[in-house]
């Protein structure tokens, strides 16, 4: 029987595929403090800093490749409705061939305008201070920063609040708003939950939901067994 199937994913999904997950242990990210590079007052304070961090993510980016994680969840689609939420800003889910795909935290090949938030570009290049969108304004990564609204979370809620199948991947759900997700699937909806390291939240312990302990590609490939049989 097909099946509404959401994804929420995070970075652990996109670290088997090399990308490295922005913030380390030490609160950090790529050795940067977080409001350097992601967020508003970081960007107008050092707008070259904030470009050449993105534009070194970019340029990662380009040299890796969707893992089987991605290529499983692509596969769904033959079989199943397939939805996925992410807070990744790659487009490693795209590259693997799925179709529905949302990103709650922005695109790395994307550039925005500074003055008109509806101007957005594909950008595969690095983003300069001198590149303008038409209307002159200055361009910067489409990236939500912190202190910044979520405009795709409103749709996200539209995509899960009918699923009947909710799987938790490369991601603990710890950080709001994305972490309030789960709690708009309805009451039935499966939950499933992969991760090697799972952290039981709120939403998760009001609701039965099944746990994959296991990395992404691992725990794709037993939730498959599940879903198929």
């Amino acid at each position: 029987m097909k099946k509404k199937i959401v994804i929420l994913s995070g970075a652990g999904i996109s670290a088997e595929s090399g990308i490295n997950t922005f913030r380390d242990a030490d609160g950090l990210w790529e050795g940067h403090d977080v409001m350097e590079v992601a967020s508003p007052q970081g960007w107008n304070q050092n707008k070259k800093l904030v470009n050449q961090f993105y534009n070194d993510r970019r340029k990662q980016l380009s040299e890796v490749s969707p893992n089987s994680a991605h290529i499983d969840i692509a596969e769904l689609e033959k079989n199943h409705d397939i939805y996925i939420v992410t807070q990744n800003v790659d487009d490693l889910h795209e590259r693997a061939g799925s179709q529905n795909v949302l990103h709650l935290h922005g695109e790395l090949r994307k550039a925005r305008s500074t003055g008109d938030d509806t101007l957005i570009y594909e950008w595969d290049r690095d983003i300069n201070e001198d590149d303008v969108c038409e209307k002159g304004y200055p361009l910067r990564p489409h990236i939500v920063w912190f202190g910044e609204q979520v405009p795709a979370l409103e749709a996200a809620v539209d995509i899960i609040q009918d699923a009947d199948i909710a799987v938790i991947i490369g991601t603990s759900l710890q950080v709001y708003p994305a972490a309030g997700l789960i709690s708009y699937a309805p009451l039935d909806c499966q939950v499933y939950y992969i991760d090697p390291k799972p952290f039981i939240s709120y939403e998760l312990k009001r609701r039965e939901h099944t746990v994959i302990k296991e990395k992404a590609t691992t725990g794709m490939k037993l939730f498959l067994s599940y879903v198929n049989n």
